[in-house]
């Protein structure tokens, strides 16, 4: 069976406070966006002389670390745990969400796996149980379990549906070669309450996002790769209604009224993606 893991965006990103655990929390608004991935699982032959019961192949873009610890076969071995009679698998992963972007594409494909797997071994999973699954792995993981947007606290697994639908404007994404340091972005943050809620930000008329709706890494990020901040104010050049950083970066997002060519302004070599929500 396949299935296609989608990507998100970040609509106002803040970091409000320093956890005792050392993670943070946060107040963000996650929008599921038609950049994605494909996810192909077959059983695999029982005679198959394989040392895993999950195998996975990763085309299209590489994937740094070992195979098994990738998130889809995290999945598969969480499951396993609680499904014994799941058979051994063999996955396929066409990666078309760009990695060390800030678009969740390795939770995607997390959360797309068990929603796979409920369905191919008929498991019986409810929405609420496949999220829990999926929290056990990843704070980005719930989001894509739904892929709804939504308002996000604690270190993202707070989830709240928001009635935001931006049907009719077009997504372009940008994403630099340029890899970011996570720990790095958090490391230059004072966290803050902001003066106003991205969830309230959001229900405004978007003309007034540009001016108030903030993703804290911008700050840090842009200090240590100008380049990316040069990517959001190409945007707004060409005619951008709002646009940012997504998560930590590196791609930046802009939403605009009508397609724009991004070939035509940014380097062949940069990931550039452009279609209507």
């Amino acid at each position: 069976m396949i299935t296609f893991p989608i990507a998100k965006i970040n609509l106002g990103l803040n970091v409000v406070e320093r956890r005792a655990d050392g993670y943070h929390n946060l107040e963000t608004v996650f929008y599921p966006v038609p950049v994605s991935d494909a996810l192909e699982l077959t059983i695999m032959n029982p005679k198959f002389p394989s040392a895993v019961d999950c195998d996975i192949k990763v085309t299209n873009i590489s994937v740094e670390g070992d195979e098994q610890s990738n998130l889809v076969v995290r999945a598969y071995h969480l499951l396993k745990q609680d499904f014994q009679q799941m058979p051994r698998v063999h996955a396929h992963l066409f990666k078309g969400i760009p990695t060390q972007a800030g678009m969740g594409g390795g939770s995607s494909d997390c959360a797309y796996t068990i929603r796979l797997l409920n369905e191919m071994f008929t498991l019986g999973l409810s929405d609420d149980q496949m999220i829990s699954y999926a929290a056990r792995l990843g704070a980005d993981c719930p989001f894509f379990i739904l892929s709804r947007p939504a308002y996000a606290e604690g270190i993202g697994e707070r989830l709240q549906p928001i009635d935001l639908d931006l049907s009719g404007y077009h997504i372009a994404v940008v994403r630099p070669d340029i890899p970011v340091s996570t720990k790095e972005a958090f490391a230059l943050i004072t966290p803050a309450k902001p003066a106003k809620c991205c969830y309230d930000i959001v229900r405004q008329p978007i003309e007034t996002w540009r001016e108030q709706l903030v993703n804290d890494f911008e700050q840090s990020v842009f200090v240590l790769h100008p380049e990316i901040a040069a990517v959001k104010e190409r945007l707004y050049d060409l005619g951008a209604v709002y646009a940012a950083m997504s998560g930590s970066g590196s791609a930046v997002f802009g939403l605009f009224r009508s397609p724009v060519d991004l070939t035509a302004h940014f380097p062949p070599e940069l990931f550039t993606y452009c279609h209507s929500l």
